[in-house]
């Protein structure tokens, strides 16, 4: 059985400035410790106001979107995406790659460690996964904002974090470019989007893609103590088998090795020979 090209959402690859300190002591977003199928969660019955406006907390972690989106287009990263068969015995696909940005302001991967598959039920060539490799990155940036309704839902402890939760939804679906449906999770202190739990919707849905995953959960870590980018997404669903019994399938993009850009450098054009002030024989 083929499964078509896969369109994840590397999901909000979302990441604000902070402290060098602050990131030693909290360190990336625990992931999940077992599998399990995740949704967006309900709303909690009884929802206190924070200690702060609503709108004050959404203009703080926007304008940190925005810095954390201009430094991620400066990022290079190795990113490994594995596809695991939840069965017994279990298979698994496994790719990894560069992901680095040209001067053209377009993000381009080249293949690092070549495809590994011990799938046993399933299959996944490279192209599929070049597909989840090349997704288009998710930030709740202040230009973005007109896009959404912004529901402050109450608060949650991630780890050792304190964080403010938002449902967010698209204000209206656009034809050409999908937009987030889910919810985000922003720390109290840092105002940073540390987790994001949802999927990416569009008006006219694309078909004969054979897509298994649609929900997606992204954990976010602190890189060089100022940003926090998203290295860690999952996703669980199934696909259908000829004899009628699903096959769940486990799904994992790990992001590491942030590096800068290297800067490309122009040669400077040789300087133009000083007029010739001999004078003709």
């Amino acid at each position: 059985m083929k499964i078509l090209p896969i369109a994840i959402t590397l999901l909000s690859l979302l990441a604000t400035v902070s402290s060098a300190a602050r990131a030693q002591a909290s360190g990336p977003v625990a992931p999940p410790p077992k599998y399990e199928v995740k949704r967006v969660p309900a709303q909690p019955a009884d929802v206190k106001a924070p200690p702060i406006p609503v709108e004050e907390i959404i203009r703080r972690f926007a304008a940190n979107e925005d810095v954390m989106k201009k430094a991620f287009d400066q990022f290079s990263f190795n990113q490994t995406i594995r596809i695991k068969e939840m069965s017994d015995p279990a298979g698994e696909f496994s790719v990894t790659g560069e992901m680095f940005m040209k001067s053209d302001g377009l993000r381009y991967d080249r293949i690092v460690k070549q495809p590994v598959s011990t799938l046993k039920q399933t299959t996944f060539s490279l192209e599929d996964v070049k597909t989840v490799a090349n997704l288009p990155l998710f930030a709740l940036t202040t230009d973005q904002l007109s896009n959404y309704t912004l529901k402050y839902e109450g608060t949650e402890k991630l780890d050792e974090l304190n964080t403010y939760i938002f449902r967010v939804q698209p204000k209206l679906l656009m034809r050409n470019r999908p937009l987030f449906d889910g919810v985000v999770w922003v720390d109290q202190q840092e105002f940073a989007v540390v987790k994001s739990s949802g999927k990416f919707v569009r008006e006219v849905v694309t078909q004969g893609n054979g897509l298994p995953f649609s929900m997606f959960d992204t954990y976010r870590e602190n890189i060089s103590g100022k940003y926090w980018f998203p290295t860690y997404t999952v996703s669980d669903d199934f696909v259908s088998e000829p004899n009628g019994q699903n096959l769940p399938l486990h799904l994992v993009v790990r992001s590491t090795d942030f590096q800068p850009n290297p800067v490309a450098v122009t040669a400077a054009p040789a300087p133009a020979p000083p007029p010739s002030t001999q004078k003709p024989n």
